[in-house]
């Protein structure tokens, strides 16, 4: 049976899950599910981890990758470019080319891939095909694209009714059309079955009665089941192993296989040390495959243990070690993130946004984790003498209206606006911002552009630093006491700024409560109740109206967090606290800062 590798690569929302479940459907596998099978993927609708599933059309065997499509987790999508020989780029039509599309289609460029381009969302009322056609075209030559590469095929299709089309004109049926393409651009794996084994670990999963599985693509030569094997590094060590189990994919499903040939994506379990990029080999003289370069992190912050009042009521996992454990199995997967354990005190993380950060925590937090982190603070590099910083590219869609607020705040954050279209009533501007510019940005956006604004982003490249950065910082308003909070108390504080709490919620000593209109820090009494009076009043009492409150996530907690503060993530409640509790520790640590 001949086999075909693809990925299906695009920027986030643009339709590729949607478009592999529907291949997957056509071909028998609809019993199967979705292939965004992981909690925090369904309810955000996002993909966030690369995922392997098969399906025969035809007599071949097709290996389909779904990778993610937001640039914080770009890592994912590096590796898997190396496993594979073609990729379906996926492009909305009414959105052509966005920020991650550029990035994705940058790397498979690079590797001498040449892309099958699928204009999705076709019914979309302002789709334009056409349009969206040139601007891919323009990005191929942007990206310099080769003769090969540039002479690319297209293909029409609307994902969530499972059809595509080779002409806008031709019938809606299925996915047929498509996976004809496939067969027809996509050259076979190699099959060279006799040469030496060399297969190359580009996935890593974990099963409980197994242990850890790698997920590899067979180069050269026969891979078996119970076969003694090297492994090996690209500077030169290996180690020996014996794999006690061979797995295929067929669907989504784990199938166990006696052998797998050269052009196959097998799973391999029975090497616990084996990690993403090295090399699988029968022969010790055997060369190691190049390694998978993967990006280098753009932000770092510190992961201490939990010290507020309330720690250790809620957190099943609480001391240093347990959390120092759980961030070393991240490391495992997760090739975008590095940490730092030289300090006894906290471990420094450093990831490739706030987004990547996040969803690390919103699963340790899950796992029955408790842990506070320190303020995201930019990587900052010296080369040659000059200090260096990352930059971003950000693309904004937003109606008319909302392009003066937009620019005025991305204009103080250090943000050169490098090209703005307008089409009807909406605007697309392009900027070039540092990526502290950004941090903190996201909340600012949805209320400047009141909730109907895009943004996206990529990473460009570490550029001389760009100086200080203005940014209008709102106060905090922090508890001076601890207990539960009373309707009566928070209404009328509510009149001074935004609140992060609600009634009867318990609080402490140096929580933050919410913040303030006007950029003065306030230390409030959440706690204090209506005094009671013998004295009969000439009215009724007024009616107490609580604005519903600003509900902290682990997103808008790394946002909105200054550099004095901590933010304390236990499996139940998000808080913010100050670093120093009480208000005399906040003077001295002041006065030693001065």
């Amino acid at each position: 049976m001949q086999i075909r590798n693809i990925a299906i690569i695009a920027h986030v929302d643009h339709g590729k899950t949607t478009l592999t479940d529907a291949i997957m459907t056509q071909c028998g596998h609809a019993d199967e599910g979705s292939m965004d099978s992981n909690a925090l993927e369904q309810e955000r609708g996002i993909t966030i981890y690369a995922k392997n599933t098969s399906i025969v059309y035809k007599g071949t065997k097709i290996n389909i990758v779904d990778t993610p499509g937001h640039s914080d987790f770009g890592s994912e999508v590096e590796r898997v470019l190396r496993a594979i020989d073609t990729v379906l780029l996926v492009v909305d039509a009414q959105e052509g080319p966005m920020p991650q599309t550029r990035f994705v289609l940058k790397k498979s460029l690079e590797l001498g891939i040449k892309p099958i381009v699928i204009l999705n969302k076709i019914d979309k009322p302002a789709a334009n095909a056409a349009r969206a056609h040139d601007e891919v075209l323009e990005l191929f030559m942007e990206l310099g694209a080769n003769d090969a590469q540039l002479d690319f095929p297209t293909i029409y299709a609307i994902g969530r009714q499972g059809v595509a089309m080779k002409k806008l004109d031709d019938e809606r049926k299925d996915l047929t059309p498509l996976l004809d393409m496939v067969l027809e651009h996509v050259a076979p794996a190699n099959r060279d079955s006799t040469a030496p084994l060399t297969a190359q670990v580009f996935n890593l999963g974990y099963d409980n009665f197994l242990g850890r599985l790698a997920i590899c693509r067979v180069y050269d030569g026969t891979i078996k089941d119970g076969q003694d094997i090297f492994i090996k590094d690209i500077n030169g060590t290996s180690f020996t192993g014996k794999i006690t189990k061979l797995s295929s994919f067929e669907g989504k499903k784990r199938v166990e296989i006696p052998q797998a040939e050269s052009g196959d994506i097998v799973i391999v379990a029975g090497i616990p040390a084996i990690y993403i990029g090295q090399t699988i080999t029968d022969n010790e003289a055997t060369k190691a495959l190049p390694a998978i370069k993967v990006d280098e992190p753009t932000i770092s912050l510190q992961f201490l243990v939990n010290n507020s009042p309330f720690a250790g009521r809620e957190g099943t996992f609480v001391t240093g070690r347990q959390i120092r454990e759980r961030l070393e199995k991240e490391l495992e997967t997760n090739v975008g993130l590095k940490v730092d354990f030289s300090s006894n005190e906290f471990f420094t993380v450093m990831g490739r946004g706030e987004l990547h950060i996040g969803i690390l925590l919103e699963n340790m937090r899950r796992e029955g984790y408790e842990v506070q982190i320190s303020q995201p603070k930019v990587i900052i590099k010296e080369e040659g003498g000059q200090k260096l910083e990352p930059f971003e590219e950000v693309i904004i869609d937003c109606p008319t209206e909302y392009s003066g607020a937009v620019i005025e705040k991305l204009g103080k954050r250090k943000g050169v606006m490098s090209n703005m279209t307008t089409h009807e009533n909406q605007v697309r501007m392009t900027f070039e911002i540092p990526t502290r510019g950004l941090l903190g940005y996201k909340n600012v956006f949805t209320i400047d552009t009141k909730g109907e604004g895009i943004m996206s982003s990529r990473v460009l490249d570490f550029k001389p630093y760009a100086g200080e950065i203005e940014k209008r910082e709102s106060g905090t308003m922090t508890s001076m006491a601890s207990g539960r909070t009373y309707g009566f108390s928070l209404w009328n504080l509510q009149e001074r700024g935004r609140l992060y709490i609600g009634a009867a919620v318990e609080v402490y000593e140096g929580m933050v409560i919410g913040d303030t209109a006007k950029g003065d820090d306030l230390d409030v009494n959440p706690c204090k109740a209506k005094a009671m009076s013998n004295m009969r009043s000439s009215g009724k009492d007024e009616a107490l109206t609580l604005v519903p409150h600003f509900e902290l996530s682990i997103e808008r907690g790394l946002e909105l967090m200054r550099d004095d503060e901590y933010l304390e993530i236990t499996p139940k409640n998000i808080r913010l606290r100050k670093k120093f509790l009480t208000e005399l520790d906040r003077a001295k640590s002041r006065r030693k800062d001065l």
